[in-house]
């Protein structure tokens, strides 16, 4: 078991990282990749951990970022092209690997994408309410009193702190509302508007929130950045208690995130690590790790093993694809 590779995603969960784990499955020799094996995969496409060799790992690579990406796990199968039928079914990724070694892999994606939370700022019988039901729908909750003041009955899993939103992992799956009662709006809302996370609401009256977006908008707010604040926050629900107020506002943060909204971003931003395809047997190279390389008629060519820059280099031609 790599229980350092477990550890890490453990804390990379803690905090809020996007990664893939990945686990080797099946094999059959001679492969580097031992069944068992576990790497993290990072959305820039490092690994932290062993899986394989160079043919195999940059394949895997490009899979897992597939996955965070879509949020689905995937079973992919890596082996000889004569293999492949045999692996074809449902659910499966074939990847041909036609490197010197006769080796085969099944690798277990399984990315791990932040789950929502909610971070209420403020202190009122609205903002416990909020916190109670996110966490009993299975959220992340975290209160910031103004006060800084510690509810010694508070639930374990609510963090309650002060005005400072680093550490918390604010991103795209982070909901925070502001409902300080009108003490420091304006100041929450900047704060939170500075972390970008996924939805930004006030609780507040139709008339304050405007004041409240005006002022922003004195202090030199863009208006891309007020446009985001959703004031009043929640289903309208007309005149409400304090409670009936954290229901509307939780029931307007589950419908957004069934629409696809409030999600972690994947690898889709993060840059991707630069690939090349060797020209001889199709392979992805990651090139900033790549070992063999040539240069010919002025262009670059990566390859994955020695074997493959040798019979490139004795027969360019049979490679190279003209326009």
């Amino acid at each position: 078991m790599d229980v350092s590779v477990l550890a890490e995603a453990v804390e990379l969960s803690e905090q809020r990282v996007p990664y893939v784990l990945a686990t080797v499955v099946w094999r059959r020799g001679p492969s580097s990749g031992r069944q068992g094996s576990k790497a993290v995969i990072l959305a820039d496409g490092t690994v932290r951990g062993w899986l394989g060799g160079a043919c195999a790992e940059p394949s895997v690579v490009r899979h897992a970022r597939e996955c965070l990406d879509t949020g689905e796990p995937a079973l992919l199968f890596l082996g000889q092209s004569d293999d492949l039928d045999g692996r074809s079914q449902e659910g499966v990724r074939s990847v041909a690997m036609a490197c010197e070694s006769e080796g085969a892999l099944e690798v277990y994606l399984e990315p791990h994408r932040p789950q929502p939370q909610v971070v209420v700022v403020g202190r009122s019988p609205a903002v416990d309410a909020l916190a109670e039901m996110a966490v009993a729908v299975g959220w992340g909750a975290t209160i910031i009193d103004d006060g800084g003041n510690a509810d010694e009955h508070a639930r374990p899993e609510i963090v309650r702190t002060k005005l400072d939103l680093s550490g918390l992992g604010i991103d795209g799956a982070t909901a925070v509302v502001v409902a300080t009662q009108g003490h420091y709006d304006d100041l929450a809302l900047e704060a939170a508007l500075a972390f970008e996370p996924g939805y930004v609401g006030l609780i507040a009256s139709e008339k304050r929130a405007a004041a409240v977006i005006d002022h922003l908008a004195d202090r030199g707010a863009a208006s891309s950045q007020t446009n985001r604040v959703h004031a009043p926050a929640g289903l309208d629900l007309g005149a409400v208690a304090n409670a009936e107020i954290a229901v509307a506002v939780m029931a307007d943060l589950v419908a957004r995130r069934a629409r696809g909204e409030l999600m972690a971003t994947g690898s889709s931003r993060v840059p991707r690590r630069a690939e090349a395809i060797d020209p001889v047997c199709g392979m992805t190279v990651l090139v900033d790790d790549a070992k063999y390389h040539t240069v010919h008629e002025g262009s670059d060519y990566w390859f994955c093993a020695p074997g493959c820059k040798r019979a490139f280099e004795a027969e360019p031609r049979t490679f190279v694809v003209t326009a």
